[in-house]
């Protein structure tokens, strides 16, 4: 593809007179009502930008009081809060409550679209700014020239205009604002998408490492750099780590990226070949990011941080929820190709950066307040074509990325922390949470591998639940030829996956069959009730879960966030997480359910539907402490890769645990029959296994 670079001052050019013509709009009459109204609400967003550009260029960010920084931010953002959502246009149900079916869609993706651009505004790109008003404008002249080529005609109000589609009444159709939707899109993706790559794999962008590195952490001013949303959280969590010694924040970042040495080192992987890391965090852990910055450098890894690799807070995840799908505006055949074709472009200019990229360094959160979604029939949705169009897309993509950045050669470490949300209980739970992150791992391998000695003997695995749990599995093992140097299960132990506390297998799909069931889970962010996974030669045969009165809605709500859109996943692991003593902290300071998946993996056995943990690797060799290979990567399916990796792969993979408290028995059973007992009511009663009751009692 040709590049095509636009000067600066041209982009200046364009941008003063999108602004100047905005600015215009609240003046102007119309017809319209209710129309109006939409659009002098986004013009007065689009213009509130502008000013926030002007104060950026002016030093306002050094120069202003706390008090301003906090007023400026919440306007960018109030009109999604949940305080005034229901009168947002951002809302679909609103939006089509006040502009109609035709319209109010459309407007409202329209309206979530352009306040992306806060982004664009705090990275000073100037062109995704431009492009955007010049959108806005478009869509507006559309209506504008619509009205005045029906000047005299009968003006009627907004809601009969709409649903007539604007039909003989002075509005354009809305296939023509759909139209300049789609080509908005398709036209800007080759930047859009070589953003993206840069973005995700080169250093070059310092704003984030900087602000890391040369911030007075004691001043929470420097929050607002971002232009992410800053709520109590934030703040709380940056006013919290600037409290805490210095040996505490070396205990985190040092815990944190020596996990991500260590994940190269237990995979055999040649850290020495690769050149950066990608750091992933939420706003106030810049203390601790500053300390792992540090230690990288003495890896000889750039950090590569982006404003879209930092979490800030959370805005309104209903808002989030109802533009989930808002893609099926344009999402076809030609868009798929399109996006692919750009992705490729991106990749290819960025080959040498995805190539020396290690891998991400993970930061997670948890302790954010339940979100329990409302499904509204205003919301767009995905077509079945457009459902298998987008699962196709990103099972080429993840292909496309792997020739770039080799799963072979790359790692990752994932850590969590609790944010002030999670309530009174915060400060204890932070404690505690570097406690188990830092908990003796010698002491978890020993013990770990008296598991795995005796699960190597067995043909399969039995699981059932206790009390409301409904879970009866059999889960089919790998068979080992040489027992004497392979195994089945991976001795986990606190590297990638902090903190320590499982062992794993990817299970044999034929023969692994029953109900998989949990009475409540949290799973990226949403809470399941009564969740139900049925599997059949160990693929998902049925599914529900019970948050939803209606059915439909609740097997949509797991296919949609579980199954990800696929007709059917695999369950590519299965694990007994041996942890414990997060499994009774939690307990006692009254947060499973707030437990991250990291964390809540290691408190019960897991089984993870989607690929197997292995994914892409399973021609590497890994071994255990022991010293034993582990034999057990793959599965009928992802056995396909060299032949048909379209249907190897699903590129995801979920893990759902089922708590002690909820479990019956977990059995190991060999081919004579024998039968192996590993936990019985929630406890583990394997001979050599009883340090891991202690935190119980």
């Amino acid at each position: 593809m040709e590049e095509i670079t636009i000067s600066q001052d041209i982009l200046e050019e364009r941008y003063g007179l999108a602004v100047e013509r905005i600015r215009c709009i609240s003046g102007e009459n119309s017809g319209w009502e209710e129309l109006k109204c939409y659009f002098d609400r986004v013009a007065a967003f689009l213009l509130l930008l502008d000013d926030t550009r002007k104060f950026l260029a002016e030093g306002g960010l050094e120069k202003a009081a706390l008090e301003e920084l906090q007023r400026r931010n919440h306007e960018l953002y109030e009109d999604v809060l949940p305080a005034h959502y229901e009168e947002s246009y951002g809302n679909p149900a609103y939006a089509v409550s006040r502009l109609g079916e035709e319209y109010g869609g459309l407007l409202s993706h329209l309206y979530y679209r352009l306040r992306s651009l806060i982004g664009a505004v705090y990275d000073s790109r100037l062109e995704d700014l431009v492009v955007g008003l010049e959108l806005f404008l478009e869509v507006y002249t559309a209506f504008a020239y619509a009205e005045a080529e029906n000047a005299e005609g009968e003006n009627k109000d907004a809601a009969s205009a709409c649903a007539s589609g604007g039909a003989d009444v002075g509005l354009p159709g809305a296939g023509e604002i759909k139209n300049i939707l789609y080509w908005h899109v398709s036209d800007n993706e080759d930047r859009y998408e070589e953003l993206w790559v840069r973005n995700s794999v080169s250093p070059e962008n310092r704003f984030c490492v900087d602000l890391c590195l040369n911030s007075d952490l004691n001043d929470v001013r420097y929050l607002y750099a971002y232009g992410k949303y800053v709520s109590e959280n934030e703040l709380e969590t940056a006013r919290y780590l600037a409290s805490l010694p210095e040996e505490t924040i070396a205990t985190m970042a040092d815990t944190y990226t020596e996990g991500y040495r260590i994940g190269f080192e237990v995979t055999g992987k040649d850290l020495s070949k690769k050149k950066t890391a990608g750091i992933y965090y939420h706003i106030g852990f810049e203390r601790m990011i500053r300390r792992a910055v540090e230690n990288l450098a003495k890896l000889n890894l750039r950090p590569v941080i982006s404003r879209n690799m930092v979490d800030g807070g959370t805005v309104n995840r209903q808002y989030e929820y109802d533009h989930r799908d808002d893609n099926s505006l344009f999402l076809d055949r030609r868009y798929v190709n399109r996006k692919l074709e750009a992705l490729h472009a991106g990749f290819e200019k960025y080959r040498a950066e995805a190539n020396g990229y290690a891998g991400p360094a993970v930061v997670e959160t948890f302790g954010e307040a339940d979100f329990d979604p409302v499904n509204k029939p205003e919301n767009l949705e995905l077509t079945e074509e457009q459902n298998k169009l987008w699962v196709e897309f990103r099972t080429k993509f993840n292909e496309m990325r792997r020739q770039y950045i080799i799963e072979e050669e790359r790692s990752f470490t994932i850590i969590s922390f609790p944010v002030p949300e999670v309530g009174p209980v915060f400060r204890e739970l932070f404690d505690e949470t570097i406690r188990l992150n830092t908990l003796d791992y010698m002491l978890y391998r020993d013990v770990q591998q008296k598991l795995i000695d005796a699960l190597d003997t067995a043909d399969y695995c039995e699981v059932r639940g206790c009390g409301e749990n409904r879970t009866d599995l059999k889960v089919n093992l790998w068979k080992l030829k040489n027992p004497e140097k392979e195994t089945i299960f991976e001795n986990c132990v606190a590297d990638v996956n902090i903190p320590v506390g499982e062992v794993f297998t990817s299970p044999v799909l034929e023969g692994t069959n029953g109900t998989l069931h949990v009475t409540r889970v949290f799973l990226n962010g949403l809470e399941y009730r009564d969740l139900c996974l049925v599997f059949e030669d160990g693929m998902i045969r049925d599914y529900t879960c019970g948050n939803f009165e209606k059915e439909e809605e609740n097997r949509n709500f797991v296919r949609e966030n579980i199954l990800f859109r696929h007709e059917t996943l695999p369950i590519g692991e299965f694990a007994i997480g041996t942890n414990t003593t997060a499994y009774v902290m939690a307990r006692r300071l009254g947060v499973e359910a707030k437990l991250p998946i990291l964390i809540a993996e290691k408190t019960g056995p897991h089984f993870a539907v989607g690929d197997t943990c292995y994914q892409g690797t399973e021609d590497v060799r890994v071994y255990n402490p022991d010293g034993k290979e582990i034999v057990a990567k793959e599965n009928s399916r992802s056995a396909l890769r060299k032949e048909n990796p379209m249907e190897a792969y699903f590129n995801c993979h979920t893990d759902i645990t089922i708590p002690y408290d909820e479990l019956g028995e977990l059995t190991a059973v060999r081919k004579d029959g024998v039968r192996i007992p590993i936990i019985r009511d929630g406890r583990f009663v394997l001979p050599g296994t009883e340090p891991l009751n202690e935190p119980f009692s």
